[in-house]
């Protein structure tokens, strides 16, 4: 499987922007999909995920109530919506896609644990 994340761009603090994960694959509704993101200097964080089946998803604190993360097997595809962004979510954002059998009922917050990484796309947002 192949991800692809896109959506990224330049956005005032307090804007909203909504990233997409393409995957290419029949297998992609088996796995979980997790977001990660690097500023500069710093490392790969978890942003959040979701499992196979789009029940559960689960977010960083310093998200947790601006940023949901949806998914439609159907397109193949994984969202990231993010909302009031601020100067500090600016980073380049990753997808990629957890393989574990445990992905239908749990997220996994270990971006080592997660396989498959695209190329990330930018986000940024200017005080």
């Amino acid at each position: 499987v192949q991800l692809q994340a896109s959506g990224g761009g330049l956005v005032q603090a307090g804007g909203s922007l909504r990233l997409s994960c393409a995957a290419s694959g029949r297998t992609f509704s088996r796995y979980g999909v997790g977001w990660s993101r690097q500023a500069p200097g710093k490392e790969r964080e978890f942003v959040g995920g979701i499992t196979s089946n789009g029940a559960r998803t689960n977010y960083a604190d310093f998200v947790k109530g601006r940023f949901t993360i949806s998914r439609d097997n159907a397109k193949n595809t994984v969202y990231l919506q993010m909302s009031s962004l601020k100067p500090e979510d600016t980073a380049v954002y990753y997808c990629a896609a957890d393989t574990s059998p445990s992905a239908w009922f749990r997220v996994e917050v270990s971006i080592y644990e997660y396989h498959y990484w695209g190329q990330g796309t930018q986000v940024t947002v200017s005080s």
